[in-house]
């Protein structure tokens, strides 16, 4: 079984008795990205589709953003592109992303994943939710602690949505934020990797 085939978080949440909560858990200041990003995202968005396909989504918005978010924190974390990881027989597959705390054996090498991010495919963010908690679930795993507090990111490269996985509770975090306030995007993300290094 891959993570794709949950199709929504509370089908992960029945298999391993989580508990769903909301709450405002992630505690945003805004970022103001480098002018450089900046400047090419506004080149790329004036000229270019950059929305139009999850390809696209992902090239120029998703692992841009999460590239330039990891540069401030790359002696603790590395940052992994569709990386295949396996806790068992059911939970496996490939996540979208995985930021990972970096291994001493080097940058081939994935250490604990710590924040997993799926993208909302066709905006379906169910089923985004379905496959990011179940990859939060094999991280648990991998981890071998499940007390260890483990985060998730699900978006569409427009809207991102944020969450974590503490021992058998899932919090999703009320607030979203868009892209069209990329201070915002950069202030959660920044604040979910501060949280992961805790």
């Amino acid at each position: 079984m891959a993570f794709t085939d949950f199709k929504s978080s509370d089908e992960v949440q029945k298999a391993y008795n989580i508990k769903y909560v909301e709450e405002e858990f992630l505690i945003v200041t805004p970022v103001s990205p480098p002018e450089c990003f900046v400047q090419d995202y506004e080149f790329s968005n004036t000229n270019f589709d950059i929305f139009t396909s999850e390809a696209s989504r992902c090239e120029n918005v998703i692992y841009p953003v999460l590239r330039e978010v990891c540069r401030k924190f790359i002696r603790q974390y590395s940052l992994w592109s569709h990386k295949s990881i396996s806790a068992d027989s059911i939970l496996s597959g490939t996540p979208d992303y995985i930021i990972a705390r970096r291994s001493d054996l080097g940058k081939n090498v994935l250490g604990m994943p710590l924040i997993l991010i799926a993208e909302a495919k066709q905006n379906d963010f169910i089923k985004g939710w379905g496959q990011c908690l179940a990859e939060l679930v094999a991280a648990q795993k991998l981890n071998a602690d499940e007390k260890k507090t483990v985060y998730g990111v699900v978006t569409d490269a427009e809207l991102w949505q944020f969450g974590k996985l503490e021992g058998k509770i899932f919090t999703k975090n009320k607030t979203r934020t868009k892209i069209d306030d990329l201070d915002e995007v950069f202030g959660a993300n920044h604040a979910i990797m501060k949280l992961a290094a805790g």
